[in-house]
C-alpha cells in the first residue's frame, strides 16, 4: 500500500476503509492478538499472492518459482496466516475477459460511436 498513488480511481470510500486495514502494523497487531487469545476468538487471516511477486522472490533467493511459492506460503503460515491464495487464475480470467470485451467492441466499432477506444489498466502501485 505504500506504493498507492491515492488516485481514487479504483475505490469507493467503503473499499478505501478496507484497504486502510491492510497494512503491516495491522497484520502484526492481529498476529500478536491471535497468539494471546483462545483459537475460537482468532481473527482469520488470508493473504493473496499475485503472480508478479513470485518470480521476484524466486530470483532473490535463487529458487524455482514453484519452490518460492511453497516457501512463501510456508513462511506466511508459520507467522499465523490461515489461508494463502494464489491470484494467478484470477489474473488469467481478467486478461481473458479484457480480450473478449475488446473483440466485441472492435466488431461494433462501425455501428457504435463509443465502442472504441477501450481503456484498461492495472493499478500502477
Amino acid at each position: 500500500l505504500s506504493d498507492c498513488l491515492a488516485c481514487d480511481s479504483c475505490m469507493t470510500s467503503e473499499e478505501g476503509a478496507r484497504v486502510f486495514q491492510q497494512n503491516q502494523k495491522e497484520l502484526f497487531r492481529i498476529l500478536n492478538l491471535n497468539k494471546k487469545c483462545d483459537t475460537s476468538k482468532h481473527k482469520v487471516l488470508a493473504v493473496s499472492v499475485c503472480p508478479q511477486s513470485l518470480p521476484y522472490f524466486a530470483a532473490k533467493f535463487n529458487l524455482s518459482v514453484n519452490d518460492a511459492a511453497k516457501r512463501l506460503c510456508g513462511f506466511l503460515k508459520s507467522l499465523g496466516v490461515h489461508y494463502v491464495f494464489d491470484t494467478t487464475i484470477a489474473a488469467d480470467f481478467s486478461i481473458l475477459e479484457s480480450q473478449r470485451e475488446f473483440v466485441q467492441r472492435y466488431q461494433r466499432r462501425n455501428q457504435e460511436e463509443h465502442a472504441l477506444p477501450m481503456f484498461a489498466s492495472a493499478c500502477p502501485g
